[in-house]
Formats: structure tokens, sequence, C-alpha cells
């Protein structure tokens, strides 16, 4: 298992449904394995400072937890 495996898998287990961001650099290993799974779905964003805004939005009107990756 690699190192973005576990990531994504600990995510899982949060409960983790959404992943807000802006794909490029030191992340994509995580994006990578974040296609091997249908549990969480990403959401892409024009900007980081957007995908901040989402993810805190979501967070609030669901009560579920906020990821951004970028």
């Amino acid at each position: 298992m690699r190192g973005a495996d576990a990531v994504i898998k600990a995510l899982e287990r949060q409960g983790v449904e959404y992943i807000f961001g802006h794909p490029g650099g030191a992340a994509m290993p995580i994006f990578d394995a974040l296609v091997d799974t249908d549990k969480i779905k990403f959401v892409l964003t024009r900007h980081e400072q957007g995908a901040t805004h989402m993810a805190d939005g979501y967070a609030r009107a669901t009560g579920r937890p906020g990821v951004v990756l970028v």
C-alpha cells in the first residue's frame, strides 16, 4: 500500500464523501489514489481559495468533514 492509498483509506474511515481542490504538484499521488475509490467524490475548483470556501460551506451545511486537497 502506498502512502497516498493510506491517506484515502483514512479519509474514508472518517466518513469523508467529498474532497474539494485543485490538482497539481506534490499532491498528485493522492489524486491518483482518489481515482481508485468510489466512496469519495472530487469537486474540481478553479482556485485553492475557492476550495477552502467550498469545503467550509459544505461542513457548516452538512455537519460532515470538509476536506481540501491542493
